[in-house]
């Protein structure tokens, strides 16, 4: 009888990972470049008036960044956009961690869109399960602290 380890390594290196491997790779280069640029262009976008009403209301930009990271379908590039506005100061402290929580909703999105697009022989049942956990949880984090956004931001800041 051989070695398992033997039949593992066989198996191996019959498998091509050049192609996949390098395809994942550049794929999350080329998403670190993104977010990298995406987060410096919002840096410059301080300079427009109305969004500095928008930005010292912390309810506002909850909303807001439930509407955007909706919009995007990306919690990442939300975040990028905190912290570029952070970064630039555009954004107050506050509003920075009421934009988190309300990032942490908007990504809810996605998981219900898989629920409802789901492909042929994924129980939909089990997927707006998870959708309804992931969600529930989220909005159930959010509720509690949105309340203590001041006190998380001094917290926050001494760090």
């Amino acid at each position: 009888m051989r070695n398992p380890d033997e039949k593992i390594r066989k198996k191996i290196k019959k498998m091509d990972l050049n192609g996949p491997v390098l395809q994942i790779v550049v794929g999350l280069v080329v998403f670190y470049l993104g977010l990298k640029m995406f987060s410096g262009g919002m840096k410059s976008i301080g300079r427009i008036e109305w969004l500095e009403v928008f930005v010292s209301n912390p309810l506002l930009v909850f909303f807001g960044a439930i509407a955007c990271t909706l919009a995007w379908q990306s919690s990442s590039l939300s975040t990028a956009a905190i912290v570029g506005l952070v970064a630039s100061g555009v954004l107050p402290m506050p509003s920075a961690v009421a934009a988190v929580l309300g990032a942490n909703i908007g990504t809810t999105g996605t998981i219900w869109l898989a629920g409802v697009f789901a492909s042929d022989g994924v129980p939909t049942g089990a997927v707006k399960q998870i959708a309804m956990v992931h969600s529930g949880v989220n909005v159930l984090m959010a509720a509690i602290l949105l309340p203590f956004i001041h006190f998380i931001s001094r917290f926050v800041s001494r760090l």
